[in-house]
């Protein structure tokens, strides 16, 4: 009959704790473990707005930054110089290293599940660990300095690299490989020429921005002895001097600046194809 309504194609959504328990649970244990956290951590509101006060004292002793000698400025630059050897020295190594492990991680180039599994858990178990952690490590290794700390930034980035390096490979676009192979190029052929210039805008990126990132890791790794810039910084919080820290942080926040500006000339100079 023309009046009478069509029949339901489908059952309608249930809209009620069956469909949004998940949601309403993951919720609820958040804010558990945040209020946890703040009660275990005894994070008083009090204690918070006298940081802040303690603070606004501290940034305002930082005033003006300074060096206050020559030499000193000379020191610093010289431990800022260091600091970015280690950096730059550290991540190259890692990703030279990283990147045969990126291509026996990846899926589709080793095609075996048992030696896929154990690369993926391998990296997984090793970049858990913290640079600092490696740093003191390599310290009671090699010794206190800048070798300790190039060590630390490889140890640390070489499984972090690994795995981004096996992603990007993951997800390649096969058909490159797929016409090297059927023109009768060899299974290494169809890497060398199929997947390495799809994946190596993406590598230099990576590392590019790892070697900027390390910057500042190699400034915390200093403060443990690791050589570098932050042993200086260490000593001028400890003894007080408050405008020469704030000197050393603008270094290095400068340094950070410079390898971005330089990081980012590079990448849109292999994305435009030149």
């Amino acid at each position: 009959m023309s009046g009478m309504l069509p029949a339901p194609q489908g059952r309608l959504p249930e809209y009620g704790w069956r469909s949004h328990g998940p949601g309403f649970l993951g919720i609820g244990i958040a804010v558990g473990l945040f209020v946890f956290g703040v009660v275990r951590l005894d994070l008083a509101p009090a204690r918070f707005l006298s940081g802040l006060a303690r603070l606004g004292d501290i940034m305002a002793l930082m005033m003006p930054p300074s060096p206050e000698t020559w030499s000193r400025f000379l020191v610093y630059l010289d431990a800022l110089g260091q600091t970015l050897a280690i950096a730059v020295l550290g991540t190259t190594t890692a990703a030279v290293l990283a990147l045969p492990l990126g291509f026996l991680a990846a899926h589709n180039i080793i095609a075996n599940n048992a030696v896929h599994f154990l690369s993926r858990r391998l990296l997984d178990t090793v970049r858990s660990v913290d640079t600092l952690i490696w740093a003191l490590i390599w310290i009671n290794v090699v010794g206190l300095g800048p070798f300790a700390g190039a060590l630390a930034i490889a140890s640390a980035d070489l499984c972090a690299l690994a795995k981004l390096f096996s992603e990007a490979i993951e997800t390649a676009d096969r058909r490159p490989v797929e016409g090297v192979l059927a023109s009768g190029g060899s299974r290494a052929a169809s890497v060398r020429f199929g997947i390495v210039p799809q994946i190596l805008p993406v590598f230099v990126s990576q590392v590019l921005y790892y070697i900027e990132s390390n910057t500042r890791s190699a400034t915390i790794i200093g403060i443990v002895g690791a050589g570098g810039i932050g042993l200086h910084l260490s000593e001028m919080i400890r003894v007080l001097e408050w405008q020469q820290a704030s000197f050393i942080i603008l270094m290095v926040l400068a340094a950070v600046a410079m390898i971005d500006a330089i990081s980012r000339r590079v990448r849109r100079a292999m994305m435009s194809g030149r």
